[in-house]
């Protein structure tokens, strides 16, 4: 229990293609337009715009302001006799009088605007550096990335300032998050960076120093504009979890939250579930629409994100997390390891695998509400968390034409992930009709051999997610052969269900292959990499193709471990 008077504090992190941190383009205003000679923004029928769009920014020096008095909404003259007087009156000329001067005077309250008040909606001045006006990111066509403005945050501080400046409470009150908690925010994986570097002066994350420039697709990775496109490799995994599992090491935080790309979201947080090693909880949320956009959801996520993390529906009676990593989306509390985004739009998340998956809702004035707590081992119980992944584990490779057990470094001195060590796991999908004839010759499935050979040269720690038939993962014979290659290559390979399959893909005692449960292939891909950090790589046959019975013996062992963490996970 947290003790009184002590404010909670939340780790905020940054993860890639974040749609809950990027906001519309900023275009130049109408008011700039005219004071510039600028042609002015029109409606698409070519009539003048009612308004000009405001963005929040920040005043340079005290400004007075004067403000109509029942401006704020249609009725409140209609109530008139419920108000106090106004500070005084705008004559027809504009000049301000404590006491009305004559017909027409406009009653009005005055305000001094200060700098550090905050952000104010303004209208947008800037313009291009060739004086023209801002229409967009950057130019219309696909340029290089040194043309373009970047729209997304570079870390979550300045979302949380706006959704406290602007955002409203049931209550009509703002500072919906920093009245309950205070943040330290984290840039594991960012939409955007900071290509020219960054004083430490003027860092807003929790980092200390200068940041060096950073580089797009290795340091940052963005969506928009399209072209510039970047995915995080599977290297940055490795930096994501050690980023979260030391700042929620030592009793800082009273949880996490973790904010990423809507499609992406399920993946990271899952990943996060089975590897961190600890109790908090760990929420993850994101938006379907650009932050400050009309129906932007994303705000309200983060609001109900942290009224989770203080709810504490999620400790057991020693204080420690029952529920394991979840995502929030439009009120829905989702377990990590069953959520995924099924459409764009609110509402587009569901639960996978037909057996749980929404374990409560949340939402003012209701309170957060869980309707069921998961059995699936997450977090401090998971079998395969940071403190059970050893130093370094056995890979395969092919060594002078030779498959060979290699040592795999796992971890530094330090005790992070060593970003080479994190698996490829590749997935694979069969469908009826693929096969190229009758023969059921197995050397035609190029796909899954080329990927064997590939590992063997350049990952020894890989594997395999074979998505067949539903639900047990059925495949033809020759598809079957290609992968037990694989297999007693020391590729681990997990067969489950096509899509969101409701029933059980068992593993078989004995058998080649690992039961992926109900997962889906997603998140099974997840769990098989976290299974080879844990145990290593299956044990090569001599000959891939002809293993003995000693050699299935022994490959069936090292399944039967991957198969426990599997039905329990």
């Amino acid at each position: 229990m947290r003790e009184k008077g002590v404010r909670p504090r939340i780790a905020v992190f940054s993860g890639a293609t974040a749609t809950i941190q990027n906001v519309e383009p900023l275009v130049t205003s109408n008011k700039a337009r005219q004071q510039y000679g600028l042609p002015p923004l029109v409606n698409p029928d070519g009539t003048s715009m009612r308004f000009d769009v405001l963005r929040p920014q920040r005043l340079a020096a005290p400004v007075t302001v004067y403000i109509e008095q029942f401006s704020a909404h249609p009725l409140e003259r209609d109530a008139a006799e419920l108000y106090g007087p106004p500070d005084g009156y705008l004559d027809r000329a504009g000049a301000f009088h404590e006491q009305p001067t004559g017909e027409g005077d406009i009653p009005v309250y005055r305000a001094t605007l200060l700098p550090e008040d905050g952000l104010y909606p303004l209208p947008y001045m800037a313009r291009q550096a060739d004086l023209q006006a801002w229409e967009g990111d950057g130019p219309s066509t696909r340029g290089p990335a040194e043309q373009y403005r970047q729209p997304f945050f570079p870390d979550a501080s300045r979302l949380f300032e706006e959704i406290d400046r602007f955002g409203l409470g049931g209550a009509g009150l703002g500072n919906l998050l920093s009245s309950q908690a205070d943040f330290d925010f984290y840039r594991p994986a960012p939409s955007s960076g900071y290509r020219k570097g960054l004083p430490a002066a003027q860092r807003t994350d929790i980092g200390a120093g200068d940041i060096p420039p950073e580089t797009l697709g290795e340091d940052f990775f963005p969506y928009r504009p399209p072209h510039l496109l970047r995915e995080p490799h599977k290297g940055v995994l490795a930096r994501v979890t050690n980023c979260v599992q030391r700042a929620l090491t030592g009793g800082a935080y009273a949880g996490a939250i973790w904010l990423e790309g809507t499609p992406w979201v399920e993946e990271t947080m899952y990943w996060l579930n089975l590897l961190i090693d600890t109790t908090l909880p760990i929420v993850g949320t994101a938006s379907q629409r650009a932050h400050g956009a009309v129906g932007n959801d994303g705000d309200r996520n983060v609001v109900d994100a942290l009224d989770y993390v203080l709810s504490r529906v999620w400790a057991d009676d020693a204080g420690s997390d029952c529920v394991g990593a979840v995502v929030i989306q439009d009120e829905q509390l989702f377990t990590a390891r069953e959520v995924q985004k099924a459409d764009a739009r609110p509402g587009g998340y569901i639960a996978t695998g037909g057996h749980g998956g929404i374990i409560g809702t949340i939402g003012k004035p209701d309170p957060v509400a869980l309707t069921f707590k998961p059995v699936k081992r997450h977090t401090h119980r998971s079998a395969v968390n940071m403190s059970q992944i050893p130093a370094s584990v056995s890979g395969v490779a092919r060594v002078n034409g030779q498959l060979q057990s290699v040592p795999v470094q796992i971890k530094d001195a330090s005790g992070d992930i060593v970003a080479t060590a994190v698996p490829k796991v590749a997935m694979v999908k069969f469908g009826r009709y693929l096969s190229d004839d009758a023969s059921g010759d197995w050397s035609a499935e190029v796909e899954v051999l080329g990927r064997v050979e590939k590992n063997l040269q350049d990952e020894p720690l890989a594997g395999f997610v074979l998505e067949g038939g539903t639900p047990y993962g059925q495949v033809s014979t020759s598809f079957d052969r290609a992968l037990e290659r694989a297999v007693f290559s020391g590729m681990p390979c997990v067969k489950v269900g096509r899509g969101n399959a409701d029933g059980i893909t068992y593993g078989r005692p004995g058998g080649s292959f690992i039961g992926g449960n109900n997962l889906t292939a997603t998140k099974a891909r997840l769990l098989l990499m976290a299974c080879l950090l844990r145990l290593g790589s299956l044990p090569p046959a001599v000959d891939p193709d002809h293993p003995t019975v000693a050699e299935r013996q022994a490959t069936a062992e090292k399944i039967a471990a991957y198969q426990e963490i599997f039905n329990t996970h």
